[in-house]
């Protein structure tokens, strides 16, 4: 296909035309160099259109030629192609010590240890160069996780605490019910807890060391459903305890995982760095485990969305305390008080509204709105219907 003329490629990049009449003759790339130059130096050579019969660029043509002026056959040898300078190349002892924090921190990637090395003191290259050195180890994939933005959160600690259990597994003492608990503006772990099952009584006993330990929060968001809770018509003892401690209580959408996004997000960083291929005997056993990756996560491993910094640099305990015994409602003179029946339902204007069996035998206070006709059900300040 291409007439009379063959193409022979050396690695210099020097081609050699070579009728197929002659027989193959095979020519190192030290010979082809050689010729090139003694042809170059001949009085009144075409350069560039000896360049061009060669194969070559006019560039590599003049520094072939400086190379032989300069040092003889000598620059005429293959040189390495590595830089002279290489400022964003490790040295021995920073690679290995990436590698030795690889192996501690198995899951991070190049920017959660960039960032827990250098809060010990550390210079490092960028993220991406130890990417490319966790690659080389096989420790990561070649592409790089994009970093996330446009976060919402709320502006300080315990504004908002979010509260689920992460689906369960089996253990060798059955069923395991992790029940988690995540402060939204700091990302702070308070609760992580290997449960037997999700049962009220279990929920509130965790709930109590937290309150204990950390104080109590200004709100909660939880899923739907038993023992939670989700709309006036079914009120849970669960909601009703957290109201009388003052807490207002909230619930996700249907459906809608996304309103617990960093719950969700942090389930899955459980799964792939305490769960995934991992059996364990008993539930004390996964207790310990959660015990320990909660003070890694929570002390050690560096959050994106804290400026690779982790939780406990922006969290601290509230300043309102449990209350074990808190005072029974009190209403203002203005409102009405209505006691909840056995069915839990109370009578007001004649008519039967249903509040939910977690208020049977409780009082509650209903206040009348500005707009006339509009009626508010309220234990304590706690909004009910």
């Amino acid at each position: 296909m291409f007439g009379d003329i063959v193409y022979t490629f050396y690695t210099v990049g020097i081609f050699v035309l070579m009728e197929d009449k002659m027989p193959w003759q095979m020519r190192s790339a030290m010979e082809l160099k050689k010729e090139f130059v003694q042809l170059a130096l001949q009085p009144g050579t075409n350069f560039r259109g000896l360049c061009r019969r060669f194969g070559i660029s006019h560039t590599v043509g003049y520094k072939l030629l400086g190379r032989y002026l300069d040092e003889g056959d000598a620059g005429l040898l293959e040189r390495s192609r590595r830089p002279l300078r290489s400022p964003d190349r490790m040295d021995s002892g920073t690679e290995s010590m990436i590698l030795e924090a690889s192996r501690q921190w198995p899951v991070w990637g190049a920017r959660k240890l960039k960032a827990w090395l250098e809060r010990q003191g550390h210079a490092l290259p960028a993220a991406s160069t130890i990417h490319t050195l966790l690659c080389r180890h096989g420790r990561r994939s070649p592409a790089m996780p994009a970093q996330q933005t446009g976060r919402f959160e709320h502006e300080a600690p315990n504004q908002l605490w979010q509260m689920d259990f992460k689906g369960h597994f089996e253990t060798g003492a059955g069923r395991c019910h992790p029940l988690t608990l995540l402060d939204d503006h700091s990302r702070y772990l308070l609760c992580l807890s290997a449960c037997t099952d999700e049962k009220r009584q279990t929920v509130q006993s965790r709930l109590i060391e937290v309150f204990i330990r950390y104080g109590l929060p200004e709100r909660m968001i939880m899923d739907n459903g038993a023992p939670w809770g989700d709309n006036p018509a079914s009120w849970t003892k669960l909601e009703l305890w957290l109201m009388r401690q003052g807490i207002r209580v909230g619930h996700s959408r249907p459906y809608h995982p996304q309103t617990q996004g960093k719950l969700e997000r942090l389930h899955s960083t459980l799964k792939s760095e305490v769960l995934q291929g991992r059996y364990f005997t008993d539930m004390e056993q996964a207790e310990r485990a959660f015990a320990r990756w909660r003070q890694d996560y929570n002390q050690q491993r560096p959050h994106e969305a804290l400026g690779q910094q982790p939780p406990i640099t922006r969290y601290r305990p509230s300043s309102r305390d449990y209350k074990p015994n808190p005072a029974p409602p009190q209403y203002d003179v203005s409102m009405l008080v209505r006691r909840v029946d056995s069915n839990g339902r109370i009578s007001f204007k004649n008519k039967v509204i249903k509040i939910g069996k977690a208020f049977i035998r409780e009082t509650l206070g209903v206040r009348e709105e500005k707009d006339e006709g509009i009626y508010v059900v309220v234990q304590h300040k706690s909004r009910i219907d």
